[in-house]
């Protein structure tokens, strides 16, 4: 099992830049593909960026393609998501997810495929 928790969050002006951490403990970090997603309120939670176990290979929601960069740092059990000119529209609560094994290169986009998730963090962009 490994327990994941988010932090970074926080209130930003559109334009601007917050970079978002999930610490990661218990079994081996390089052992699981790693996720991002995110809920707004009264909507579902959706997928924003993944990262392959190797992290060799990404994955991004197109809404997000050459605004946010997905990273990890297996030394530090740690995965990052930096994310630059922030629109009011990504306002939601982000949470960080395990996978165990994905089957294929679709399984990064579904939260069904996570097997562990975090407590989530707010980011808030103001216009």
């Amino acid at each position: 099992q490994v327990r994941l928790v988010e932090s970074g969050g926080g209130l930003v002006q559109a334009g601007g830049s917050l970079r978002l951490t999930c610490a990661a403990s218990g079994r081996t970090f390089s052992h699981y593909a790693m996720g991002w997603f995110r809920q707004a309120p009264g909507k579902e939670r959706e997928f924003v960026a993944a990262i392959s176990r190797s992290g060799v290979n990404t994955y991004y929601a197109d809404s997000v393609k050459g605004r946010f960069t997905i990273s990890r740092d297996h030394a530090k059990n740690t995965m990052f998501l930096q994310m630059n000119s922030l629109k009011p529209e990504d306002t939601a609560i982000y949470y960080c997810a395990a996978m165990i094994a994905p089957n294929d290169n679709d399984s990064y986009y579904y939260k069904g495929s996570y097997d562990y998730w975090g407590q989530g963090t707010q980011v808030t962009v103001s216009s």
